[in-house]
């Protein structure tokens, strides 16, 4: 057997170690396939994810189940305005029989955490999470402990009601691997969420299938996934061209405020390997890297007022620039 074959049959074995978290998951989410393919991207290349939605699309639902078919701990925040860094991160607790300080973990002490409404939240808490997301650790007082590896950050929030938000720094929006768009579910989906869930106790249960051991090595397989130098260069361009679209012969430059960073050409290869993987490919394709790239690069591009005037979104601005750039 050639090398590539070898590394392709072992790339297949190891996928294969995901299809019954995908069991589990389909017994309680109906399709969204897509949202669950981008949660498990993130956990397998430890990306953060952003999911933005209107309310009932399943977004807690879906990050919770995914949580619920693994061996790792999972808390839950609810996002609001009057949420303090202590909620969040733990504080100091005195005791006045010893003099001493104890500490009291927050729930960002756990594997999955699920920061639900994000923008309901006011800055100080925001850069609370933002230690914990970059840094993998936190600050108590004095002394910095840090969190259980793997660690992920599944934010939510709503596009439609701003009213009492606060939008996300865009330090903070950096730091999200991926941002994910929810769309309403078609009528058979619809038809079939009903079937499963209109009960008033519907039996939703899931088996955890997968160990943190797990995810570890498959975190290894995925790190093996060959790109080529072209491959490279094509996803440099990319980003390049958000920032010089000009120098690619784009006529972008009145709408893009700013493009996206350096740490988008490392999310982007990230995102491509594990797309690649769960593809069941011991290679990267420039189709890894159309189809995950818009999850990567649309919160990265800040647009100007002159797009917003013409209802130019950075998914169309993306869009002219896959179209354009000269695939490998």
């Amino acid at each position: 057997m050639s090398e590539v074959a070898a590394m392709n049959q072992k790339v297949q074995d190891a996928r294969g170690r995901i299809e019954p978290l995908y069991q589990q998951v389909g017994r309680v989410i109906v399709g969204q396939r897509e949202m669950v393919e981008r949660i498990l991207i993130g956990l397998l290349t430890g990306g953060h994810i952003l999911i933005e939605g209107v309310p009932g699309l399943a977004k807690t639902l879906a990050v919770r189940t995914v949580a619920r078919g693994l061996h790792l701990g999972f808390s839950r925040i609810q996002f609001t305005p009057d949420l303090l860094p202590a909620d969040v991160i733990g504080t100091q607790i005195y005791n006045p029989r010893s003099g001493e300080f104890s500490i009291k973990r927050g729930p960002i002490f756990a594997h999955f955490v699920l920061a639900d409404e994000i923008n309901r939240a006011p800055a100080k808490v925001q850069s609370a999470l933002l230690e914990a997301m970059q840094e993998k650790q936190v600050t108590i007082g004095d002394a910095s402990y840090p969190l259980e590896q793997p660690f992920l950050v599944l934010a939510t929030q709503n596009p439609i009601e701003q009213e009492g938000t606060y939008p996300l720094p865009e330090a903070q929006v950096d730091r999200f691997m991926l941002k994910l768009k929810l769309n309403y579910p078609s009528k058979e989906e619809e038809l079939a969420i009903l079937e499963r869930m209109a009960w008033i106790d519907p039996d939703l249960g899931i088996e955890a299938v997968l160990s943190a051991q797990d995810i570890f090595e498959l975190r290894k397989v995925i790190d093996s996934i060959y790109v080529d130098d072209k491959i490279k260069r094509y996803i440099v361009d990319v980003v390049h061209a958000t920032r010089q679209p000009s120098e690619y012969g784009l006529d972008l430059g009145p709408y893009i405020q700013y493009g996206a960073s350096p740490r988008a050409t490392i999310f982007l290869t990230r995102g491509a390997r594990a797309h690649a993987f769960l593809e069941g490919r011991a290679y990267v394709t420039p189709h890894d890297v159309k189809t995950i790239g818009y999850d990567v690069l649309r919160h990265r591009l800040s647009i100007s007022y002159e797009a917003e005037a013409e209802e130019i979104t950075s998914e169309n601005l993306l869009q002219r620039i896959f179209n354009h750039l000269k695939v490998p």
